[in-house]
């Protein structure tokens, strides 16, 4: 996770998203680089325009978000309604038991 970040802060600053760059930004925060990961990191983003991919990332992230909280509020709408016809098939039981 921390070569995510430390891609993402070199895409930030403005400077190149490389093997030796992501190394160097790893030790810094003290973290151990592996060189495997980073390099599968680095060649995974060759060729993606990440600016592009952050903004389409937060769309989606906060469609789900706006789109369940109704949902959410709809939930509870129902379990008053059927609590309530429950309790009324109970008093007509009463009635007529």
């Amino acid at each position: 996770m921390e070569n995510i970040y430390a891609a993402l802060l070199l895409h930030k600053l403005g400077k190149e998203v490389s093997e030796g760059s992501l190394k160097d930004v790893v030790a810094a925060a003290g973290g151990e680089a592996e060189e495997s990961k980073i390099k599968s990191l680095v060649a995974s983003l060759k060729g993606v325009d990440i600016a592009k991919e952050l903004e389409s990332a937060s769309l989606v992230s906060a469609a789900p978000a706006a789109g369940s909280a109704p949902a959410a509020e709809e939930k509870k709408e129902e379990k008053p309604k059927e609590e309530k016809k429950e309790a009324a098939a109970e008093g007509l039981s009463a009635l007529f038991g």
